[in-house]
């Protein structure tokens, strides 16, 4: 290898070049972020030498054991943080260190212009290497691909592209194999390049790094500064709190408190370490198309894949690590998808965390508000993926009804009302939508306690035929209601009061509306207002048409009108022919309003309604 080679400028993509001018710009308070990551990265080359060099053993043959480096130079000005990992060829350092190759990063680049403390921001997202220009005016990477002789150097100022050139003779032969990052660093990160700060960093977040962190000093041996244990193998006795904490950052990458942790050895059948954590904060990958968990699996300590699946999709927001010592450590990804025992695994840790999330409900509840909180959504698409766990995932379920927030369904079916056999339920976009919805309206004339669900998960869930105690769920939008049985708290719903006749009213609005609706029948769920629409029993709910359509996955349906023949506005279609068609009309539209729909003419619904009140007032 020689230096003869002219060296090459390439641009950073555009997102990259923002990205580093956040970094280069801004001051965050946290940023020994940057060794962090840098430290992470460093472990992840070496877990991916240790796991190809299972199919090729002659990727190690030099002997060097991998390991992580850390010198500081104070004449130079410079921290070192090398690697005998894997290393990276000419093109793995173009599209490594050059572009973001990954979905959302417009929306990442958008709340880290905004956050005040952008460090815990840029360690969710996973672009740790860039926050290095925080303290670095400069950085060169030199990397050797394991198994390969070409020694490539990629040299940035942070500015608009970098630089990428062969590697000199020197810079060659000082990297056996694996990566070198040359930090060099600005004034004011002089900090960095003592012992003592670098061995603070490395004791709080990457102490549990599986491979030796060696500080290399300017004279002296070099010396392991971390514990380098698998924390996951240990016993529970011997480990405290803030242990579990810092193993907790350091394998997912995070900077919250876990909410939640589950550590435990199975044996029997099959012998695997578990340590997961849920986290308190969503990260921001949480609803991307994949939907890809991020639980690590590890065979006998030696790192196969963090994506192989190891919990359902609705889980996807644990993290953490399972080591099995059964499985065969050549293991494939193609299969992981089919390998037996891992699919008892996937099984049983699976119910074993569902089973930890009960009894932190039941034990923990501030713990559980702060998971459901952020992961509420998630969880819920369990109910409508995964069958044979419904039951236990409804109990697990929180939600805000117009009894208050946070009540569970034991809770709800505990209050029943006397010849309730129902637990009902409002699909909607708001809670003070759903709150002032007519459709609530005869139920909360009785005292019914009624689920009011936002999320747009809710919508698809709701849609499985779906029980809790032996009660059906029921929504207030679709089939007809009946609360004939149960009796009224509400004296304002008066059953005496005189009705319009109901053939001749709803013969007048069908023939008004036409096409327009499926049906019109009296309502047995409104008091007060006029009219509401709802989707027939065997249609879908109206709010799950509704979000179809918009992703064009299906048409909105004909509804069903359903009007109160005790409102004076019903009242008055028989009584005045001449302006029943306009009535029925408005009677339409506003039930789409409250609905949250527009009408399908806004210009002829207003001109309706004023020349109504205008007849309204010349009277």
């Amino acid at each position: 290898m020689t230096d003869t080679a002219a060296a090459e400028t390439q641009p950073f993509q555009a997102e990259v070049a923002e990205l580093l001018h956040l970094m280069v710009h801004s001051v965050y308070s946290e940023t020994d972020i940057f060794l962090r990551e840098l430290i992470s990265n460093a472990s992840d080359a070496c877990d991916k030498l240790r796991y190809q060099a299972i199919a090729h053993p002659e990727l190690i043959t030099d002997g060097a054991p991998p390991e992580i480096r850390i010198a500081p130079d104070k004449t130079a000005n410079t921290l070192t943080v090398a690697d005998t990992g894997i290393g990276m060829d000419r093109q793995e350092l173009i599209d490594n260190l050059g572009t973001i190759a990954r979905s959302g990063t417009k929306s990442f680049l958008s709340k880290l212009t905004e956050a005040k403390d952008g460090a815990n921001l840029i360690g969710q997202f996973g672009v740790g290497f860039y926050a290095a220009f925080m303290v670095a005016e400069k950085i060169v990477v030199t990397s050797r691909r394991a198994g390969s002789d070409e020694v490539w150097v990629w040299t940035s100022a942070g500015g608009s592209g970098f630089e990428i050139a062969p590697a000199s003779e020197e810079a060659a032969a000082r990297v056996a194999r694996g990566t070198e990052i040359v930090l060099h660093l600005k004034p004011d990160a002089a900090k960095y390049l003592e012992a003592y700060e670098i061995e603070r960093i490395v004791r709080e977040y990457s102490d549990n790094i599986q491979f030796p962190i060696l500080l290399v000093p300017g004279e002296g041996e070099p010396r392991q500064i971390n514990s380098a244990s698998a924390l996951w193998q240990r016993s529970k006795s011997e480990l405290k709190p803030e242990d579990y904490a810092q193993a907790y950052k350091q394998i997912a990458g995070a900077f919250d408190e876990p909410a939640m942790t589950l550590h435990y050895r199975a044996e029997g059948r099959q012998s695997y370490a578990v340590l997961l954590f849920a986290p308190s904060q969503k990260p921001f990958d949480l609803f991307q198309v994949e939907r890809k968990g991020k639980v690590k699996l590890y065979v006998r300590r030696v790192f196969i894949a963090d994506d192989a699946e190891l919990l359902p999709a609705y889980l996807r927001f644990i993290r953490g690590v399972i080591d099995s010592e059964d499985l065969p450590l050549n293991i494939s990804r193609e299969m992981l998808q089919n390998n037996p025992q891992l699919a008892q695994i996937r099984r049983a840790v699976t119910g074993r965390v569902i089973g930890e999330l009960e009894t932190l409900g039941e034990k923990d509840q501030d713990a559980f508000a702060k998971i459901w909180d952020a992961f509420g959504p998630v969880i819920k698409e369990g109910l409508y993926e995964d069958f044979e766990r419904r039951e236990k995932l409804l109990a697990l379920s929180r939600f805000t009804t117009t009894s208050g927030e946070n009540r569970t369904l034991k809770q709800y079916v505990d209050d029943l009302k006397p010849n309730q056999t129902e637990i009902y339920y409002l699909v909607g976009d708001s809670i003070e939508r759903l709150k002032s919805n007519p459709k609530l309206e005869s139920a909360r004339a009785r005292g019914i306690e009624v689920l009011l669900l936002t999320d747009p998960v809710d919508a698809f869930w709701t849609s499985a035929p779906l029980d809790f105690g032996g009660k059906p769920l029921k929504s207030l939008s679709q089939g007809d209601i009946d609360f004939g049985l149960i009796p009224l708290t509400d004296t304002d719903e008066k059953k005496d009061e005189p009705a319009a006749d109901a053939a001749t009213t709803i013969a007048i609005v069908k023939d008004a509306l036409g096409e327009r609706v499926s049906d019109v029948r009296a309502s047995q769920r409104l008091t007060a207002s006029a009219s509401c629409l709802v989707a027939g029993g065997d249609a879908r709910d109206r709010a799950l048409e509704r979000l179809l359509a918009q992703q064009n996955r299906g048409e909105i349906t004909r509804p069903i009108l359903e009007i109160n023949l005790r409102h004076p506005l019903v009242a008055a279609l028989a009584a005045d022919t001449d302006q029943a068609k306009d009535l029925s009309l408005l009677l339409f539209e506003q039930a789409q309003i409250l609905d949250g729909e527009i009408p399908d003419d806004p210009a002829a619904f207003a001109g309706r309604l004023n020349q109504l009140v205008l007849r309204g007032v010349g009277k």
